[in-house]
């Protein structure tokens, strides 16, 4: 970096977007930055500076020197209004952000403003960088500290009814614990963010947010239908922003379908003009798990699992209710296989499964504790032994009912015998 400074003017900002290479640019308006004045123009083309420098330090990776500047623009944040030193943290962190493999540099970045927002008593700003600072903890899985952290904040924001704010740190709340898998206290805290977002007007993208949070709870409730609705309505807002959530919000739509047994229509709703936007990957594992379940096709789910890992696996929404689904699937094709039987070998349903013996093995005998059909597993002769469903006899229910029945006349002739005595 020099060390004379350049004036802030529009000569000065030209001169940075001349520049032949990155680094040249980046060390002018470094320079401009130096510039002593404090003139209304010169702030003015101060910030307008920072905004350019964020995008060049964010287009070449330089994590670190974004967070150098932030620290560097301190004595300059005493010289503008607070709502501008927002704005300008907030693009320096969302800049960092924006740069692969940042998580860790954001959680210090955020630690060190929230630092200095308690020194400068800047209240507003400091509520905002402890919302993200939250935010980054439940990514990073340090749930813990990051519940502790809301806890306090919104005690602090609902004091001072900042309804924007708190719609924001509740949908937060909500999040961290459905990760923390407490679903009575996730829908409590989704519940107080729409009460919130009703009292006010709500960015698309923010009322998005809240809508993709509810559809996963009612998946996670079995409520399929109305999940698929709030997918839905959160897709309609990404897409009209033309925010990546519309790719997971539609993925959700299509996992909604599946569980419903409507697998069917992923091809057509894949196959619109909203979905075509958007065939990749993910669209693609969904439309592979729809066709394993049209076809029952235990094999092609499993091949579905492993070719589409990253989208299927690795996320915890889908990973959840496709397993279940696949166990649903497998338990199906179990009960089918073994209905002809009385005594079939193991090793001949596996055969017949396409699955490794000790896999069929444990669940038959999962589904055997669980009462799905009557049986036993003879492990000396590797055999599965299947009895038939016992008849009840009608006569035991008949009698209890009748013996409830007397005990109802006898309790009515107490009384009555009760009120004559009397």
């Amino acid at each position: 970096m020099a060390t004379t400074h350049l004036a802030a003017t529009t000569e000065s900002l030209a001169l940075a977007v001349e520049a032949k290479d990155p680094s040249e640019a980046i060390s002018i308006l470094y320079r401009v930055l130096e510039d002593p004045s404090s003139s209304s123009e010169a702030l003015r083309m101060k910030e307008q500076a920072i905004t350019n420098l964020t995008d060049l330090l964010r287009q070449e990776n330089r994590g670190e020197d974004l967070r150098g500047l932030l620290t560097q623009l301190r004595p300059f944040f005493s010289v503008i209004p607070k709502a501008k030193t927002a704005k300008i943290v907030r693009g320096i962190i969302d800049a960092v952000a924006k740069i692969p493999g940042t998580s860790d540099l954001q959680i210090l970045l955020c630690r060190e403003m929230v630092q200095w927002t308690y020194a400068e008593k800047r209240t507003f700003l400091r509520q905002r960088v402890e919302a993200r600072l939250a935010a980054l903890l439940m990514e990073n899985k340090e749930y813990s500290e990051a519940l502790t952290l809301l806890s306090s904040l919104i005690k602090e924001v609902r004091r001072l009814d900042d309804k924007l704010l708190l719609v924001d740190i509740d949908l937060l709340e909500s999040k961290l614990h459905f990760s923390l898998r407490n679903l009575p206290k996730a829908k409590a805290a989704l519940t107080a963010a729409r009460t919130a977002a009703n009292a006010i007007y709500v960015p698309p993208a923010q009322q998005g947010a809240i809508d993709l949070q509810s559809g996963i709870l009612h998946a996670e409730e079995k409520d399929y239908k109305t999940a698929y609705s709030y997918f839905f309505e959160a897709f309609e807002s990404f897409n009209a922003l033309e925010d990546p959530k519309a790719v997971f919000s539609l993925k959700y739509m299509l996992l909604c379908k599946i569980m419903v047994n409507q697998a069917d229509d992923v091809g057509g709703i894949i196959s619109s003009k909203a979905g075509l936007q958007y065939v990749g990957p993910d669209l693609d594992a969904m439309k592979a798990v729809a066709d394993a379940h049209s076809k029952r096709s235990l094999r092609l789910f499993e091949i579905a699992l492993r070719d589409y890992n990253a989208q299927l696996e690795e996320d915890p929404i889908v990973h959840r209710h496709l397993q279940s689904l696949y166990d649903t699937l497998l338990e199906q094709n179990l009960c089918r296989l073994i209905e002809p039987f009385s005594r079939v070998e193991i090793a001949h349903i596996a055969e017949l499964i396409e699955l490794p013996m000790d896999h069929v093995e444990r669940k038959l005998s999962q589904m055997i504790l669980d009462k799905k059909f009557a049986g036993t597993l003879d492990q000396g002769a590797g055999c599965l032994v299947i009895f038939d469903d016992p008849k009840t006899d009608a006569i035991y229910p008949a009698t209890l009912e009748t013996i409830s029945n007397i005990g109802k006349v006898v309790d009515s002739l107490y009384a009555r015998s009760a009120k004559i005595m009397a």
